[in-house]
């Protein structure tokens, strides 16, 4: 199978059957080198539903996609075959169940030598995810986390897992190196101060809308952290975004970046080892105009580009 993108001029971009990037479908097993999927589950979310339906919101609004990146000078579907392996398997009223789920089907494609990207979900669904990592690695992975929040928050009505409480217990559970983990777009208002005390005392990394917008862009990326061979992944949080981007998402919060921001911090990180990815908190009902799927579309390109020149 030739994992290319389907022909524009064979197929125009509003036919075809949908796929992300109009690529083709394939099994797990197949030989190429980065899977996207979805991942269709929103039981996790304290606010607006409607991550669920992202996976199939995002492969349509991905038929505007190209693959010849100008900054980068590279047309990323040379540099890796790319294939939608379809969506993860989900419960949609059992968490518990669907990071099994989750987990496994994971733990398939890593175990057979691949990366992957996926999309849809809210952001409880990266536990899973980087539970998988874990194991196939064999040790804490470097952390890149792009969102409002800082999602290191208590138990919510009782309940452990939650969207607002994954990264807190990726770092409980040793899934991800505290020191090796930066958070970015984070802003306020919060619940209370306390709310930073789990970051403070685990030396995690943070910078602040405000961090980026008191110096110049040039100069913020220039002071990005660099990153060594340690397994790493990236998950972004559409809603790393302002609200103007990112109209369709769980939880927004005024005053976060732009999506020309996130391009220039996506092309200006050194993550020698990037080993999988995550877009996250999309929710289409929410959505005008396909706005935030195609900022979500956009973040995917980035980052498969970033794995190819990784």
């Amino acid at each position: 199978m030739e994992f290319k993108p389907l022909s524009g001029r064979q197929f125009p971009r509003f036919s075809a059957i949908k796929t992300f990037f109009r690529l083709p479908i394939a099994e797990v097993n197949q030989d190429f080198d980065l899977a996207l999927f979805g991942i269709p589950f929103d039981g996790g979310v304290s606010y607006r539903p409607g991550a669920r339906f992202a996976p199939t919101a995002v492969r349509e609004a991905s038929s505007l996609g190209r693959g010849f990146h100008m900054s980068r000078g590279l047309t990323v579907f040379e540099k890796m075959r790319v294939a939608d392996i379809g969506d993860c398997p989900t419960v949609p009223i059992d968490i518990g169940q669907t990071y099994a789920r989750i987990e496994d089907f994971v733990g398939q494609i890593v175990n057979g030598g691949k990366k992957f990207i996926s999309c849809g979900g809210d952001h409880s669904t990266t536990l899973p995810v980087l539970r998988a990592l874990r194991k196939k690695h064999g040790r804490p992975l470097a952390f890149i986390h792009f969102d409002a929040h800082l999602d290191t928050y208590p138990a919510a009505w009782g309940c452990e897992y939650h969207h607002g409480a994954f990264a807190r217990h990726a770092v409980e559970e040793g899934l991800v190196d505290p020191k090796k983990m930066l958070q970015i777009g984070i802003r306020g208002p919060l619940a209370g101060g306390d709310d930073l005390n789990f970051v403070r005392q685990n030396g995690i990394r943070v910078i602040t809308v405000d961090e980026l917008r008191n110096t110049t862009l040039n100069d913020a990326l220039h002071n990005l952290p660099t990153f060594d061979d340690t397994p790493a992944y990236i998950s972004y949080d559409i809603d790393c975004l302002d609200p103007a981007f990112a109209p369709g998402t769980g939880t927004p919060v005024p005053g976060g970046l732009t999506t020309y921001e996130t391009q220039r911090i996506l092309r200006a990180l050194k993550v020698p080892n990037l080993v999988g990815a995550d877009i996250v908190e999309i929710s289409p009902p929410f959505d005008q105009s396909q706005i935030t799927a195609l900022a979500g579309v956009d973040a995917m390109f980035e980052i498969m580009c970033l794995m190819a020149v990784a």
